[in-house]
């Protein structure tokens, strides 16, 4: 395998590895740990998992529940196709929200770039933003809305879903974007004023290229930060028709717990964050000259 070749291949090796490392690590545990867990003192605090079934299956069963049918009376809407639905639907509405995120962490990085003073200003309120939880602001978001409405339209819980897709993402975007623009040379921003370019000029030209280093990896963790918005927003406010709303439903089914039904949401869950990571990668492709140096 070529050097380049490998290059572009080594993102998807590792994470294939990561993978069979995970599924290998579960399954380990299964084998050789106890089955009531490992619980601390009198205390009954978990330290240890529990390795039964009802706990944990063995992966190939969370696989094998996937092809099955979700009512015996109709047989050909199984687990797998409920679940590729909805996390097709969350994955959209994360896609949103990141593309929101990243205009808004961008204004707000070239905005703070610009000016000491807007930097301190801003910068404390976007770090505040990031520990307020999310299972509050969800809620509060979708009641809010409800309030928003203009003829048959009408905020609800997609709506929702995407404002908290987009919070998450764009504090990763603000911050890798700051330091990005902010790696341009003093030196280079001199010559280009010595030749007369004009502010936007320099940005477009200079400074959002010598960005791409860091935009590409805080791109990528947007993604990710959406796709978690997403979901935990749909589980707490117990609306919406995605992945979120189908880890919730499944999980309060306890009596089939044993044969890995929650376990295919989470699946679903985990596929649409790669899925995220893996289209966000590509833009990496297309500023493949920009790419040198990246930091993550």
């Amino acid at each position: 395998m070529s050097g380049r070749l490998w290059v572009r291949a080594r993102a998807v090796v590792f994470a294939v590895l990561g993978i069979l490392a995970f599924v290998a690590a579960w399954e380990g545990y299964k084998a050789v740990g106890p089955a009531a867990g490992v619980t601390l003192g009198d205390s009954g605090a978990v330290l240890l998992p529990r390795t039964q079934d009802k706990f944990m299956p063995h992966v190939w069963t969370m696989f094998e529940t996937l092809t099955k049918p979700v009512n015996r009376l109709l047989p050909d809407i199984t687990y797998g196709s409920e679940v590729w639905h909805a996390s097709f639907f969350s994955l959209k509405l994360a896609a949103l929200g990141w593309l929101i995120g990243v205009v808004v962490g961008l204004g707000l990085a070239i905005l703070m770039s610009r000016s000491r003073l807007a930097e301190a200003a801003l910068s404390p309120w976007v770090i505040i933003s990031q520990t307020i939880p999310l299972v509050a602001i969800a809620p509060v978001t979708l009641s809010w809305g409800k309030y928003l409405h203009t003829g048959s339209w009408a905020w609800g819980a997609e709506q929702t879903m995407v404002v908290i897709a987009a919070y998450l993402a764009f504090f990763p975007v603000a911050v890798g974007g700051l330091r990005g623009l902010r790696s341009t040379e003093a030196s280079q921003l001199e010559l280009m004023h010595v030749y007369g370019v004009g502010s936007l000029e320099t940005l477009v030209k200079l400074q959002l290229p010598a960005a791409v280093p860091y935009l590409l990896p805080a791109f990528r963790l947007a993604a990710s930060s959406a796709v978690v918005g997403a979901i935990i927003s749909e589980m707490s406010t117990g609306q919406g028709q995605g992945i979120g709303r189908l880890i919730a439903y499944y999980s309060q089914n306890v009596t089939d717990v044993s044969a890995g039904k929650p376990w295919t949401a989470v699946i679903g869950a985990v596929g649409v964050g790669l899925v995220a990571v893996g289209l966000t990668s590509l833009i990496g492709l297309a500023l493949g000259r920009y790419r040198r140096g990246e930091t993550a």
